[in-house]
């Protein structure tokens, strides 16, 4: 399948772009970016074509991947959509659900295959814990998260809508997507905040398990990290630290995996409509922590 990538940052440079030239039956036709300088920079890093008509590479291709800020990747999407081009999306599809939906909407009404990348969701060996915890009587879990945007080196920290929007919007979507895989969908949410970006989630899930969240961007170095873990009968069954460079081979899986729905016209389980989700649970607990 003939791939278009749509932005030049970090996360294309890194993962997107590397993941799509070096992927089996896929062929990265070309790049495109506002800026045209660091578009041209990453093609010919890419050893594609970089595209100053996003038009034009829409055109010449059947998919595009997307790694642009999240309300620029909405109303792209729609654009893509309409044109009857499958879409591999980043998390969050949007901050605004209703601009998710209409994401969402595009793509039913072209008939496109979508796929939203939640790195964890397409790692080998995070998909091997979320089946063996399945197995198990579980009765809930957890998940902190704290990194260190404000870092001199986080290669993202020149990003200004995470530093805008925060860890609820930047890691949630990871949160809710790891959460749900392990204990099942998520019915509701419970949000409260603390200092600076910090902010706790309390999810219901429909099994009758229920889970928590713990999230900052902006933590002290000496407490950055993650961790994950279920629990019941079988006691505390910890999430395995992703593998390092793990993320070039998930999203590789993740393209392969929107070829195959395409292919077969069966939604992926990761697609816009669940995406749509995670963003509504989101937006509902901005608003809590923005009114307590």
């Amino acid at each position: 399948m003939r791939f278009g990538l749509i932005g030049t940052g970090p996360w294309a440079q890194r993962v997107h772009g590397p993941a799509l030239a070096a992927t089996p039956d896929i062929e990265l036709v070309g790049v495109w970016g506002r800026s045209e300088e660091r578009a041209a920079t990453l093609a010919t890093a890419l050893r594609t074509t970089a595209y100053t008509d996003l038009d034009a590479l829409v055109g010449d291709v059947e998919a595009v991947a997307f790694a642009v800020p999240p309300d620029v990747q909405a109303e792209l999407a729609i654009r893509v959509a309409g044109a009857g081009r499958h879409l591999l999306l980043e998390k969050p599809v949007a901050t605004d659900p209703g601009r998710a939906r209409e994401v969402r909407d595009a793509a039913a009404l072209s008939g496109v295959s979508s796929v939203v990348f939640f790195t964890d969701r397409f790692v080998e060996a995070q998909r091997s814990w979320f089946a063996e915890v399945k197995e198990h009587e579980l009765r809930g879990g957890w998940l902190r998260w704290f990194s260190d945007l404000h870092a001199a080196d986080n290669p993202f920290g020149a990003s200004p809508w995470r530093h805008e929007q925060g860890a609820l919007w930047d890691i949630g979507p990871h949160a809710i997507s790891t959460l749900t895989a392990a204990l099942g969908p998520i019915e509701t949410v419970w949000a409260t905040g603390g200092e600076r970006d910090l902010v706790i989630l309390a999810f219901t899930h429909a099994s009758g398990a229920t889970s928590t969240a713990t999230l900052s961007a902006y933590a002290p170095p000496a407490a950055v990290g993650f961790e994950a873990a279920v629990w019941g009968e079988h006691g505390v069954l910890p999430m395995p630290p992703r593998p390092e460079g793990a993320a070039v081979d998930a999203f590789r899986t993740a393209a392969r995996e929107l070829v195959a729905a395409a292919g077969s016209g069966t939604p992926h389980p990761l697609d816009v409509a669940f995406g749509v989700h995670v963003v509504e649970l989101l937006a509902d607990a901005a608003e809590q922590v923005t009114t307590r």
